[in-house]
């Protein structure tokens, strides 16, 4: 502790922080001192004085804050372009069109306006309608894998779990699950949309799924526009 020796009296450091904080106006009224006081440059040699250390720190301050409005203004820009692209998809996933067609839709959209390198689905229920019956999305998946889905809440994103390793291409580096059922109805999931992306950044473990869940939404209710008859 820095001790200063004043009239053989020995005062800590401590006491005067006290004695500052409980005589807030000791510079107003001893304003000489403050143009006598100096400090050693945060920023290189020398020394500067009090006031001008406090000026510097206030400049850094604000630069700190200006970073962080900019961001803050950054992530509300994105946030505002990606709510457009979903509600653009929802409108898309309105329009009647083939099973196929509306696949085809689907993979397109996630391609050109969510950065997904792939994207698949699979679903477990064997629909009533045989017409598409024999459509790839019912390509039979692992039980570990529909057991896995069945217990998430939420969509989980991530590294590709060791229980999908055969799903997507091996050189994407990050992936989202998204379990598809009708939340309203707390139904159980019938299926999973897979998202994966070359970009290893694209689906991070800690991000947030908002906007995720609201495409799982809207795929699932269009999927069950022709599913409608699945024994759920």
């Amino acid at each position: 502790m820095t001790n200063i020796q004043t009239q053989n009296t020995e005062i800590s450091t401590e006491q005067i922080k006290r004695f500052l904080h409980t005589h807030p106006n000791f510079f107003e009224e001893n304003a000489s001192l403050l143009a006598e006081i100096s400090l050693p440059s945060p920023h290189g040699s020398g020394v500067i004085s009090l006031a001008e250390r406090q000026q510097l720190a206030q400049r850094d301050k604000i630069r700190v804050l200006e970073a962080m409005m900019a961001q803050m203004i950054k992530h509300a820009e994105e946030n505002d372009a990606t709510s457009e692209k979903v509600h653009q998809f929802s409108l898309n996933l309105l329009n009647g069109q083939s099973f196929s067609a509306l696949q085809h839709l689907i993979a397109e959209t996630l391609q050109l306006d969510f950065a997904v390198t792939q994207s698949l689905i699979r679903i477990w229920i064997k629909p009533s309608n045989n017409t598409i019956a024999q459509d790839a999305v019912f390509t039979p998946v692992s039980e570990a894998l529909s057991d896995w889905v069945m217990t998430l809440d939420l969509a989980h994103c991530g590294a590709k779990p060791d229980i999908a390793d055969h799903l997507l291409d091996d050189n994407l580096q990050s992936f989202a699950f998204i379990p598809l059922s009708k939340k309203a109805l707390n139904q159980r999931p019938f299926g999973v949309l897979i998202l994966g992306a070359e970009d290893q950044q694209r689906f991070k473990a800690d991000m947030g799924t908002l906007y995720l869940e609201r495409i799982g939404e809207l795929v699932s209710a269009a999927l069950l526009n022709h599913l409608f008859a699945l024994h759920l």
